[in-house]
């Protein structure tokens, strides 16, 4: 089911020999030298590809996972920094206590990867419509430049708030455009992308991972529940399950592992392949989070916490299919653990913290590179499913609501009728904290948790504990270098200016 990558990285890494020369990391360097030039690419249809391809490539970077480290789980209640005590304790250790800095390398390197890749997508977006080539391909590939452009702006706005909108390829020095107008660019792109795109069941296994109509709506919707307009959020997410392609996984460890890569459930995925660099195909967002030790799958960052832990009903599956525990046996291989990190200890915040690691990015092995191969799912339909709910409860339409958010326990129970009864709740304002309580047993150490907290104004209740600071937290800081390199045309976020 990665056959799709087979062509990405071919052509990809094709395409990088030939840009190297001209690409920069950050749309702020200074403009290319030498005798290649942009004008020179892309001219053909295979250069069309090979340009589309390039953008899905930044998926993979290792950066583009939030700067490497999984912040936003460690940011939430869902998990710890993970790893052994010391591992990352200047860097990554802030981050659990809300005490990171404007000039962390984290942050910077998730910028200029979110940079480089809409610098990408906007040579896609440009230069495509003015080859010659067929008309329905053409459309296309910058409907899925498009669709991958408004991803990483979402990414970049509710990271930093309004960020310099870029839309050409050539290097400028921007200051920063207001939360409106990255979103207005963000729907816009997102509306031109339904428009064009087709359903994933259009394309055929090679082109599997691509993005689809249905793509497209479901972040159209999510980027509207962020906004606060449910009705949109409503409309967007019910077009993606009244389509018939999406379904849920009859089993939920599914929804993440090998065996439902590309499958029913999965709306918007990057494949990866089993091999350790990006230039193999691999993904390095499970190895940083794989089981630390024996046997040594990766670096253990991402520690589920007690709190979420406690969190899940009794007897709910999910649990043991989120939460990797020492002395279990996945497809054959004993978890003993690190040697190193101490089997039970008190994290930063008092609370216990047991040596125990994210289920969801677990691949079969007990090597390195396999780790490597985890197809990191984006958007899923049990997501869709829960903005649907979610809007459909605010719109007063909580009946509907309850059908969706039902469906979701019940795959999650698996056909045991003794646990996860159908909620029947219909007050507003209790079953909109059932369903984001939902949403965090269902989506736990996916990178939803932390957002989740900031958009229904509850981060400072639940995470005010665990030192997050009302009116600075909510954003994280522009990297102090950009303003450096811009002389000050670029501002910095409220509570981060000393």
């Amino acid at each position: 089911m990665k056959m799709i990558d087979t062509r990405l990285i071919r052509f990809a890494a094709t395409l990088l020999v030939l840009l190297l020369s001209f690409s920069c990391e950050d749309f702020l360097d200074k403009p290319p030298q030498g005798n290649l030039t942009q004008a020179a690419f892309p001219k053909t249809a295979t250069d069309a590809l090979l340009a589309t391809n390039a953008v899905y490539n930044t998926l993979r970077d290792p950066n583009f996972n939030s700067g490497l480290f999984p912040i936003l789980d460690i940011m939430s209640d869902d998990a710890n920094k993970g790893s052994n005590p010391d591992d990352q304790a200047a860097t990554i250790g802030p981050f659990d206590r809300f005490q990171h800095i404007k000039t962390e390398g984290t942050i910077l390197r998730w910028w200029n990867t979110l940079y480089k890749a809409v610098r990408r997508a906007n040579l896609v977006i440009e230069k495509v419509p003015l080859i010659s080539m067929d008309e329905n391909l053409r459309n296309r590939y910058v409907g899925e430049a498009r669709f991958l452009r408004a991803f990483f702006y979402f990414d970049l706005v509710r990271a930093w708030g309004g960020v310099p909108k870029v839309t050409g390829v050539e290097p400028v020095v921007l200051p920063r455009s207001s939360t409106d107008e990255i979103y207005e660019l963000i729907i816009s792109d997102l509306e031109y992308a339904i428009s064009v795109l087709p359903e994933k069941s259009a394309y055929p296994p090679a082109d599997l991972g691509r993005a689809t109509k249905g793509a497209a709506r479901a972040l159209l919707a999510k980027v509207y529940l962020f906004r606060g307009n449910f009705t949109q959020a409503a409309s967007y997410a019910l077009e993606v399950i009244n389509s018939g392609e999406y379904g849920l996984e009859p089993v939920f460890a599914d929804a993440n592992s090998v065996n439902g890569e590309h499958g029913i459930e999965s709306v918007f995925e990057v494949a990866s392949f089993g091999a350790e660099g990006l230039e193999n195909g691999g993904n390095q967002y499970g190895n940083v989070q794989g089981v630390r030790g024996t046997p040594n799958r990766g670096w253990g960052f991402n520690r589920p916490t007690k709190n979420l832990r406690d969190d899940f009903e009794p007897g709910d599956p999910r649990l043991d299919a989120t939460v990797i525990f020492l002395g279990e046996t996945l497809d054959g291989v004993f978890i003993q653990g690190d040697g190193a990190t101490p089997d039970v200890t008190t994290d930063s915040h008092g609370q216990e913290e047991i040596e125990c690691y994210n289920q969801k990015v677990w691949t079969p092995g007990n090597t390195v590179p396999p780790s490597f191969g985890h197809n990191r799912r984006f958007i899923r339909y049990a997501d869709v499913l829960l903005i649907a709910a979610e809007a459909l409860n605010e719109i007063n339409n909580p009946g509907q609501a309850l059908l969706y958010l039902n469906q979701v326990r019940a795959r999650a129970r698996q056909g045991n009728p003794t646990i996860l009864p159908d909620i029947t709740e219909t007050n507003k304002e209790a079953l909109r904290n059932i369903i984001l309580h939902e949403r965090r047993v269902e989506l736990a150490l996916e990178g939803h948790r932390f957002w989740d907290l900031i958009r229904t104004n509850k981060a400072a209740t639940v995470l005010g504990p665990l030192g997050f600071v009302p009116g600075k937290h909510e954003l994280l800081p522009i990297p102090q270098t950009e303003i450096d390199l811009t002389q000050g045309a670029l501002s910095q976020n409220p509570g981060w200016e000393n």
